[in-house]
């Protein structure tokens, strides 16, 4: 099997499970008929720029990166098990993830550049989310409690 092709295999498997360490990713590409050195899967997964995002018991797992969201919205997939909650002043509105969720989910609100979204500052766990307009607010937290399954209030 050529790189090209262990590298769609990889991505197929992230795509559909949460995979947590590279043992497990080696493991279940042996599965699939694929026997890879840990040495290889390492430079595999750098070179597809894999990021870990953690799941809702704070275990972090692959997923794919930002510039491959284009089949689901990326705020879609990584809110629900992200998502804590939000509240906001003016037109700043701070989003609190599980620990190590802010990243991925400030570059996911990035990358919808939505027009009311000025820009985003990540911590570990909190994502200041800067509006364009005060006015914004209740309609960009809304629409993220409602992509994070809180619903709207």
């Amino acid at each position: 099997m050529n790189k090209r092709q262990r590298h769609a295999v990889i991505l197929e498997l992230v795509e559909q499970h949460r995979i947590h360490s590279q043992e497990e990713l080696r493991e279940r590409l042996a599965e699939h008929g694929v026997d890879v050195t840990q040495a290889t899967l390492s430079r595999d997964i750098r070179e597809l720029r894999l990021i870990k995002v953690p799941d809702s018991d704070g275990r972090p797992y692959y997923t794919l990166p930002p510039e491959t969201w284009t089949k689901r919205p990326p705020l879609e997939r990584l809110l629900p098990p992200l998502f804590i909650g939000a509240e906001g002043v003016g037109n700043l509105l701070l989003v609190t993830t599980l620990p190590g969720g802010a990243h991925p989910v400030a570059e996911a609100i990035d990358w919808e550049e939505s027009p009311e979204v000025l820009g985003t500052i990540a911590g570990d766990d909190t994502v200041l989310v800067i509006l364009r307009a005060a006015r914004h607010r209740r309609t960009v937290q809304s629409r993220l409690e409602e992509l994070a399954g809180f619903g709207s209030e």
